[in-house]
């Protein structure tokens, strides 16, 4: 696997400590906020949702930070997890919820379209879409795109 450049590494380092940043507020300071972003239609208390939501993401940004050797494995799980929750950014423009200074339908709908701007931050500052376009063609799974050899 090819060293990553500085810009990359940056780029990584940023969104590891946004990740983190953002589970610690999960779990602390802006729990009320994220409260927002829970569908009503997920079958499980918004409480806890809230709480497994933010220990993710703040282990995922400390897995960004320190296990750089896997940090193209940690790559695809967190722009999975960005797909993952994307249905609650749907849910507070749906729903008309106020949150983070989001008290518009304009803001609301705005927001939406930096969910994919995550995913693709996500896979580029850790290599894994690089490493995925480079792969064998007859390779198959995720066994050669877990750590770096």
């Amino acid at each position: 696997m090819d060293k990553p450049s500085v810009p990359r590494n940056i780029a990584r380092l940023l969104l590891g400590l946004i990740l983190a940043f953002a589970g610690i507020g999960h779990l602390t300071f802006a729990s009320t906020e994220f409260h927002a972003q829970v569908p009503p239609w997920v079958p499980f208390d918004a409480d806890l949702v809230v709480l497994l939501s933010g220990v993710a993401e703040l282990i995922l940004g400390v897995s960004l930070l320190v296990m750089i050797r896997y940090r193209v494995m940690i790559g695809w799980i967190i722009a999975a997890f960005f797909v993952a929750v994307f249905p609650g950014n749907i849910a507070q423009w749906a729903n008309q919820r106020e949150a983070f200074g989001l008290n518009t339908d304009t803001a609301r709908l705005i927001r939406l379209f930096f969910q994919p701007v995550l995913v693709v931050w996500a896979l580029w500052c850790t290599g894994a879409w690089g490493t995925w376009r480079k792969r064998e063609p007859a390779s198959r799974g995720w066994t050669s795109l877990s750590r770096e050899r």
